[in-house]
């Protein structure tokens, strides 16, 4: 027997940090699996996203920004992350901010010229465009360059010009069964998508006072038919951190712990109870043990 026409592969969504990665993903996907704020480096870890279409299955893959990381352990592992991906897919989609072309934008590019898989681009926030005729100029100076199988103009948040650029990433896939069963949305378990869910309000509440100096650990996950009891320890370095988060007679915590419940109550269908604590652990994040008690291997 041969695979009966099915076709499957991984398409992998790379870039610098804070071009719409993840924001991508979910539109793909037609849900959100993957969190996200306006924060640079909001993704962390390597997150895998299926679409399955009839005979086709695209693995969708959300890389942590590519960018020049500094001595900080964290920054390491995020880097190391996005181009471990590189080995192991069939196709690269880059994204890039209209327009904006930095040098991090130049060290992504410099990875995908060595690719073998099917290479494409993906122009994002065209939406934002003042002048819609200025992006001609920009698909024509990537096109020139002939790193890119194709180039497609995108604003992942209205989804403008998703279903093209997800045609062609299908059209591209090699000949073999499908990896995941045609309802699997993701390989990340339910008990990963809630701490991500509590780090998105994190991020996006406090983002500016601990950017990347915060993890959640689930440290109690028990399913009781009608309800979720969910435990959360939120790791930040300081003190002063900590008394941020929890804000003036509690707030900033009941306030983190609210947008929370609602949305892991949408993710699960059902009542949660959420208790969350404040711990501080100094160095967290440039300490290996620390990393891979947080969970990042």
């Amino acid at each position: 027997m041969g695979n009966s026409g099915l076709q499957c592969g991984y398409a992998a969504i790379v870039g610098r940090p804070n071009v719409g990665k993840s924001t991508l993903l979910n539109y793909l996907l037609g849900q959100k699996i993957a969190i996200t704020s306006r924060k640079p480096q909001t993704t962390r870890k390597v997150l895998l996203g299926v679409d399955t279409s009839g005979s086709k299955q695209v693995i969708y893959v959300d890389t942590p920004g590519i960018h020049k990381s500094d001595d900080r352990a964290m920054n390491k592992y995020m880097v190391r992350s996005a181009l471990s991906v590189f080995h192991d897919v069939d196709v690269l989609i880059m994204l890039v901010d209209r327009g904006f072309w930095k040098s991090e934008d130049e060290l992504v590019l410099r990875h995908i010229k060595n690719f073998k898989g099917g290479r494409f681009l993906a122009i994002n926030k065209i939406d934002l465009l003042k002048e819609k005729n200025a992006l001609l100029p920009i698909i024509d100076r990537h096109r020139d360059a002939g790193c890119f199988d194709q180039i497609f103009p995108i604003s992942a948040l209205n989804s403008q010009g998703l279903d093209p650029l997800r045609g062609a990433v299908m059209e591209v896939l090699p000949e073999q069964p499908h990896f995941f069963p045609p309802d699997h949305i993701t390989d990340q378990s339910e008990r990963f998508l809630v701490s991500e869910i509590i780090r998105e309000k994190l991020m996006r509440n406090f983002g500016d006072e601990i950017p990347h100096r915060a993890a959640v650990v689930i440290e109690q996950y028990k399913d009781k038919g009608h309800l979720l009891d969910v435990v959360a320890e939120i790791y930040v370095e300081r003190t002063g951190q900590k008394r941020i988060l929890i804000g003036k007679n509690g707030e900033g915590l009941k306030r983190i712990g609210i947008e929370s419940r609602l949305d892991i109550e949408r993710l699960v269908g059902k009542k949660v109870m959420l208790r969350l604590w404040v711990k501080v652990k100094r160095g967290w994040t440039n300490e290996i043990s620390a990393l891979k008690r947080m969970g990042y291997d």
